[in-house]
């Protein structure tokens, strides 16, 4: 299925579509205007702080078809192959010359290795052509001292900003920006009811675009796109197809969606930081601005990487049930293994629940690699609308 004629023919996402296929047009513009970029790794970069300063947030993404030359001297081969594409555009200078600074956020294990690298390469290595970077050290256990402690993460990311922008960053400041971002979500989350309600008006590939396309653009811009598109989407073609819910990988493109909605299946959400769980929760506007970023990254749904096995079922039977899928894909890449702990467990919860579930485990990447993918996925189509005849 892909992407349909009455997405093309939306003039606003069409928009988002340039964005999201045309990353660097939008920061470079900004940049050439005197606007400072700063470059993120890792999901939990407190967008609000940054917007807030002046300063325009990007995602640092990989290229499956940039030679590793750098990153081969200094990651070993068992990280995670989209990591180590995106520490190469680090190391080799590319983000240097895109981004003012870098921020990172201990999301995952590997990113937290990704950045003791990086730092040790610029310590050794200072002819390097790398921006500063600001590392965030997050808590992830949702208890009253944790709190406490990521509330002096944010300060500490404060005083990061502050020295990047040139400016003090006052609390009128960030909640400037937490305004933009929490219409910019709630744009989004339109666009997810017409995924997950009884009519199915967006699929999964124009989602991720509608989505993604926020990491590479202004966020006012991008929400009052996203609210062009979801008006005119109420209009588009009910989807029909079996519903599946995506869990695993990250997907910073749509061909993995693609070819799974070209097998007459339509992804209907997914908890991935590329998808759904980038809007799952708004800045507080009650609660001091510390306290509300603590809130909107700490508190969202759990991530495969930074919670428990037990949490991870709840998460995922939530998600299930709030999109109505009829069955849960797991993708995991290569040398991935967080989430593979979690499978077991909720294999077994969703089978309880007359779910069916595919697991596609250390898969290569680029997935163009894994020669048998096409088939087994349409021979899990094929069985699911086998089994929703009967």
């Amino acid at each position: 299925m892909s992407i349909r004629d009455c997405a093309l023919q939306s003039d606003a996402f069409c928009k988002l579509k340039h964005a999201y296929d045309n990353r660097e047009e939008a920061a470079s513009a900004f940049r050439k205007r005197g606007g400072k970029v700063i470059a993120e790794l890792g999901c939990d970069v407190p967008d609000e702080m940054i917007i807030g300063a002046g300063m325009m947030p990007i995602r640092i993404y990989a290229e499956a078809e940039k030679p590793l030359i750098e990153t081969n001297q200094y990651l070993e081969f068992s990280f995670d192959p989209i990591v180590r594409a995106q520490f190469e555009k680090i190391v080799d200078g590319t983000y240097a010359s895109q981004a003012d600074a870098i921020a990172i956020s201990n999301s995952t294990d590997v990113v937290i290795r990704a950045y003791l690298y990086l730092r040790e390469v610029k310590r050794v290595e200072p002819h390097k052509n790398i921006p500063d970077i600001a590392f965030l050290d997050w808590l992830f256990t949702r208890e009253l001292i944790y709190q406490q402690r990521n509330e002096f993460v944010v300060d500490l990311f404060k005083n990061d900003v502050e020295r990047w922008s040139g400016k003090k960053l006052s609390e009128d400041d960030i909640r400037a920006g937490a305004r933009i971002c929490n219409a910019d979500k709630d744009a989004l989350r339109r666009i997810g009811d017409l995924r997950h309600g009884e009519d199915i008006r967006i699929n999964g590939s124009e989602a991720l675009v509608i989505i993604g396309s926020a990491f590479f653009m202004d966020r006012s811009e991008h929400a009052a796109l996203v609210q062009e598109v979801a008006e005119e989407a109420k209009s588009w073609p009910v989807i029909c197809d079996p519903r599946v819910f995506y869990t695993g990988s990250n997907q910073e493109d749509t061909r993995l969606y693609d070819l799974i909605e070209s097998k007459g299946l339509v992804i209907v959400g997914e908890d991935t930081d590329w998808g759904d769980r980038y809007y799952d929760r708004n800045f507080n506007f009650s609660y001091t601005t510390k306290r509300a970023i603590v809130d909107t990254y700490m508190l969202r749904e759990f991530s495969s990487k930074k919670s428990f096995v037990s949490q991870r079922v709840e998460a995922l039977n939530r998600e299930v049930a709030k999109t109505h899928a009829d069955a849960v894909i797991f993708y995991n890449n290569e040398y991935e293994e967080s989430a593979s702990w979690d499978y077991p467990s909720q294999h077994q919860s969703l089978i309880a629940q007359g779910k069916q579930t595919v697991y596609f485990a250390k898969m290569k990447w680029p997935m163009e690699k894994n020669e048998t993918l096409d088939q087994r996925i349409k021979e899990f189509s094929d069985a699911l609308k086998g089994r929703q005849k009967s």
